[in-house]
């Protein structure tokens, strides 16, 4: 159980360290997104998307260190179907981009 709550509290500690630097990126993307007129939706999702993989894998491995290494792949599978559901929507727009672009027959 300290051990658990050591892995955590460092987990947490690292993160709370990198909060700024994670920010100052995400600012640059956002800026970069609107400077090219690119739909904040799609932006917002992909960030989301990036946040559900890091939290996944971060959860995973903190239960994994704990040494439950099933229930650390149910936290990656989570993350992993998560992810998905998030991504339809800009898969659907590309593929209807990509159908677009196509000539009719």
């Amino acid at each position: 159980m300290f051990a658990f709550l050591l892995t955590a509290s460092a987990a947490l500690f690292i993160f709370i360290f990198l909060a700024d630097k994670i920010a100052s990126v995400i600012h640059v993307i956002e800026r970069l997104a609107l400077e090219t007129n690119v739909n904040m939706v799609y932006l917002k999702t992909i960030l989301k998307i990036i946040g559900i993989a890091y939290i996944a894998e971060l959860g995973a491995q903190i239960v994994r260190d704990s040494g439950f290494s099933s229930i650390a792949s149910k936290i990656e599978l989570a993350g992993k179907v998560l992810i998905l559901v998030m991504a339809v929507p800009i898969i659907e727009v590309l593929i209807k981009t990509v159908i677009n672009m196509l000539p009719s027959a």
